[in-house]
């Protein structure tokens, strides 16, 4: 199950179907997993306060993943996405917020799924998988112009 809160209403104001986005997302990213994901879809303020309290970075990011202890399966974790940051890399990109919020969506499950992109082969291993994720869903390869955007998940 894919549970997608709308904190900040300009997530809606700019992509009415921002909710239907971040499923279809999750579902393919998930593929044949088994669990339950929450997604936010929220304000800077609010993600650069969680980004401060774990991971003692004090600045709003694009997406945070926050993975569940295996003992409360079937839930994998959460998933909180910034407005302003994501709209604001999708303009400076040149992407639709749509795509961005599609790529984002999918680096933040694969996350919650064990991926990470700390060292290069990791992160190689991980741009791939979100490549053919994204693909299926008709988002053009995310990091073809952009090298080095990968989530703060």
């Amino acid at each position: 199950m894919i549970e997608i809160e709308v904190e900040d209403d300009a997530w809606i104001a700019a992509l009415p179907d921002a909710a239907a986005v971040v499923e279809r997302a999750a579902i393919a990213a998930l593929g044949s997993v088994e669990g339950d994901v929450v997604v936010l879809l929220t304000h800077d303020a609010a993600v650069q306060a969680l980004n401060g309290r774990f991971r003692e970075k004090d600045r709003p990011t694009n997406v945070l993943s926050f993975p569940a202890p295996e003992s409360a399966a079937p839930h994998l974790g959460d998933i909180v996405l910034a407005y302003g940051v994501c709209a604001g890399e999708a303009a400076e990109q040149n992407k639709s917020l749509a795509d961005h919020l599609s790529h984002l969506t999918v680096h933040g499950v694969l996350h919650l799924l064990g991926f990470d992109h700390e060292v290069e082969a990791e992160a190689e291993e991980m741009e791939a998988e979100e490549r053919s994720i994204l693909a299926s869903l008709g988002v053009a390869d995310p990091y073809t112009a952009h090298d080095d955007h990968h989530g703060d998940a």
